[in-house]
Parts: structure tokens; sequence; C-alpha cells
């Protein structure tokens, strides 16, 4: 009978260097730094330079505008924003936004997770037909819709009513699309267990889906808001009247009428500041939300 005899010890084969010299070609010289960092401070003063001249020229006293001295930051008046303030028009219009924005942004969220959870996890006849119909209207310019949309609202008594100016932005398939394919990559095992547990349609969706799905809701939150906020066509047919404009249509009225341009200016800085607060608490659940939306499992 042989025996095997197997090495006390098996050496090691040295490992290779790793060559990064491949890599290290890829990588930008100190000059090229250099180069993109130039690049990248000239972009970023192109882009912030009409929210700087915004500001500055509406702390301007009412006169005449001379550039490029009326750049400077001196002399800073405050007679603009008190003007744009204790205006009557200027607070309703604000008020008229902001039920406008935030009930759009309510009501969306909620239509289009409803039917995103639907269309991603429920299984009914003509669903695919059914839903990539309602896509299909990313396709319809929103111009074509608009004489439609403003006849039916006119037939039923919506002119210049709240529902009126609301209710046919609702429809967003934009919305539907993104929670079905967020929805769709949640992991098929947290649905078969509460199944299995016995919870009901509407308890999972509000105590499983809807914590789930807070980076998207909050990410399509912010943009629907924006939307809203600037949206300046369909209320300008909607609101016909003083009492139901906007911030972007009464701001257009009050350029219309020649009104001093540090107040023109003023009410655009008032309108600026919710859309930059609303970044700034949505901004944090863009990346998560983009990160999340292509995992699965």
């Amino acid at each position: 009978m042989t025996a095997l005899s197997t090495p006390a010890a098996v050496e090691a084969e040295p490992v290779a260097p790793v060559r990064r010299k491949a890599y290290r070609a890829l990588q930008p010289s100190r000059a090229g730094k250099a180069v993109r960092a130039v690049l990248l401070f000239l972009a970023a003063v192109v882009t912030l330079f009409p929210f700087y001249a915004m500001v500055v020229l509406s702390l301007k006293p009412s006169g005449a505008i001379t550039m490029p001295d009326s750049l400077l930051p001196w002399p800073v008046s405050t007679e603009a924003y008190e003007r744009v303030l204790s205006a009557e028009s200027v607070l309703r219009w604000t008020l008229n936004t902001a039920v406008y924005a935030v009930v759009s942004v309510v009501a969306v969220l909620f239509l289009a997770s409803l039917a995103g959870y639907a269309f991603a996890r429920k299984r009914f006849p003509g669903k695919e037909v059914m839903f990539w119909s309602f896509i299909a209207m990313i396709m319809v310019p929103y111009h074509v819709t608009l004489i439609p949309s403003f006849i039916v609202i006119s037939e039923a008594g919506g002119v210049n009513t709240y529902w009126g100016l609301i209710l046919p932005t609702l429809a967003n398939a934009q919305a539907v699309f993104l929670m079905r394919q967020f929805i769709k990559s949640l992991p098929d095992e947290l649905f078969e267990a509460a199944m299995l547990d016995g919870c009901s349609e509407w308890r999972m969706y509000v105590s499983m889906v809807l914590p789930l799905i807070k980076p998207i809701l909050a990410t399509l939150g912010v943009f629907v808001f924006l939307w809203h906020w600037n949206d300046f066509l369909w209320p300008l047919i909607v609101g016909q009247s003083t009492d139901m404009r906007t911030l972007t249509t009464g701001l257009a009225s009050l350029n219309a009428e020649n009104a001093p341009l540090n107040v023109v200016l003023a009410g655009s800085v008032v309108a600026f500041v919710p859309i930059f607060m609303a970044y700034l608490v949505g901004q944090r659940y863009f990346t998560e939300g983009v990160t999340m939306t292509g995992v699965k499992g």
C-alpha cells in the first residue's frame, strides 16, 4: 500500500503587481484639473448671475436703472418689497398659487401612487393595454389638449374657480409611470409575506408601500410643485379675473402695466423663495430615489 505524500507547505505564487499605468493615463493632469476648475467656476458665475441681478435690482430705490452701476449691491432699499408685500393683489395671487400647487401635489401623488401600485402589482384584464394607452398621453403635446380642456371646464362652470384650475392637471402620466417602475422594483417577498399574513390591499398600500416609496414621493412632489408653481398658460386661461390670478400671471400683468422694474423683480424674488425652499426640503431624496429605482431584491 502506497501512501500519498503531500508537501508540508505550499508556497503561494507571487501576486503580480497591479498595473495602474492605464488608469493613470485616464486621470487629468494638474493643468487639466486647473482648466476644469476654471470652466466650472465660469459656468457657475453665468448660471448664478441672473439670480444675483434679480435680487440686487429688486433692492434698488425707484428711479432710472443704469448698467452696470445698478448691479452694485449698494445703495439698498426695501421700498419695492414693501409695495409688493403690502399689495392685496400680490397676497391674493400668492394664496392662489399656494392652493394650486399644494393641492395638486397631494392629489397627483395620491392618485399616481394608487395607479402605480395597481399597474405594478395587480393582475386584471387589459392591464398592459390600459397602461401603455395612458402612457401614450406623454406623446401628445400639452397645447393640443388645451382648447378641449378649456371647453369642458368652461361648460362645467369651472372658469375662475380653484377646482377648474386644479382638476385637469391631476392625470399625470409621467408620475404614474415613475410610480409603477419604482413599486415594481420592490422585492416580491414583501408582498408575498403580507398576503400570507392576511394583509388587506388598503393596509398593504398604506403600511408597506407608502413608507417604501418615500424617496420617489419626495422627488415627484418637488417636481410637481415646481411645475404648478411656475405654470403660466393654464392659469392664464382659467383664472381670467384679477382675484384668480397666480403669481406668474399676476407678475406678467404688472409688467404689462408698466410697473417699476424693482417692483416686478421684488415680486419675482417672492415667487422664487418657495421654489427654493421646496428644493432644499426634497433634494436629499433625489439621489436615494434614483438609486433605489434600479435596485430589486
